[in-house]
């Protein structure tokens, strides 16, 4: 089992940049994927990074070149930084974890375990 929990969200200018951290407790972290997804009011929960056991990064376009995802098993933690943030970022932010193939990484439904989530907010 995995608990996952999320810190370093608030609120930054247009531009600016943050860094997220999610936390995991469980000895079994080094075996899952790790993913990070957004959701603004009113939208649908969407993908925004994801990566890999083994380390590999993927990225959705909207937010490819900007943000950049790590993780540290030694830490047991997973980081999202944000930089060039755009008030179209502005969303809760959740951690999520699960064992995952590659061609899964971008759909929520293939993740087990979940961050309560922090919020980011861009202003203009």
């Amino acid at each position: 089992q995995v608990q996952l929990v999320e810190s370093g969200g608030g609120l930054v200018q247009g531009g600016g940049s943050l860094r997220l951290s999610c936390a995991a407790s469980g000895r079994t972290f080094r075996s899952y994927a790790m993913g990070w997804f957004r959701q603004a009011p009113g939208k649908e929960r969407e993908f925004v990074a994801a990566i890999s056991w083994s380390g590999g990064t993927y990225y959705a376009d909207s937010v490819k070149g900007r943000f950049t995802i790590s993780r540290d098993n030694a830490k047991n933690t997973v980081y999202l930084q944000m930089n060039s943030l755009k008030p179209e970022d502005t969303a809760v932010y959740y951690c999520a974890a699960g064992i995952i193939y590659t061609e899964g990484l971008g759909q929520s439904s293939h993740y087990d375990y979940w961050g309560q989530g922090t919020q980011v907010t861009v202003s203009s």
